[in-house]
């Protein structure tokens, strides 16, 4: 039976010259240090973290598994499983959601027909609920990709959404 892409997973070369880079900023024995960076490239290269690419990095550091999926794991910047094109972050912390973010929130399950942790049907658009993206003073903030949305209302929200489909 033939592995699927994401079973057999590699640093492009230019990923794996920008690893080893990341790998010797740390001193000598602390070069396990360098798995956040390192989990964020295999996320460029991939838009998400497979498993492989754990396991694929455990060897690079000469750690074990687990130590790369407890930190994985723990972060929610890491995608542990396939995501749309336009990762949705809508922050909940306590700003955001005095300030409307449950607004928003609802009006992008509306408008995208998903919840939390779900792609919408043509795979353009994962929804996921974040912590603090420190930008408190102009909340209720969202982040699609690495670009960040600022004193949102539902209709802004909705226009986003709007200019990023048809931008397909």
């Amino acid at each position: 039976m033939e592995k699927k892409k994401e079973d057999q997973f590699r640093f492009t070369a230019e990923n794996l010259k920008k690893a080893k880079n990341f790998i010797k900023m740390y001193p000598k024995g602390r070069e396990s240090s360098a798995v956040m960076p390192l989990l964020y490239l295999v996320q460029e290269q991939c838009a998400w973290i497979p498993e492989s690419a754990m396991h694929y990095l455990a060897k690079l550091l000469n750690v074990p598994h687990m130590r790369i999926y407890e930190v994985a794991s723990f972060y929610t910047m890491y995608n542990l499983k396939p995501v749309g094109k336009y990762l949705i972050q809508v922050c909940r912390t306590t700003p955001c959601w005095l300030c409307g973010s449950e607004e928003i929130l609802n009006a992008i399950r509306k408008k995208l027909n998903i919840n939390i942790g779900e792609t919408s049907k043509d795979n353009l658009f994962t929804l996921k609920e974040v912590e603090c993206l420190s930008a408190c003073i102009n909340a209720p903030v969202v982040q699609i990709n690495n670009d960040y949305y600022e004193n949102l209302t539902p209709k802004k929200i909705s226009d986003v959404i709007t200019k990023l489909s048809s931008d397909e």
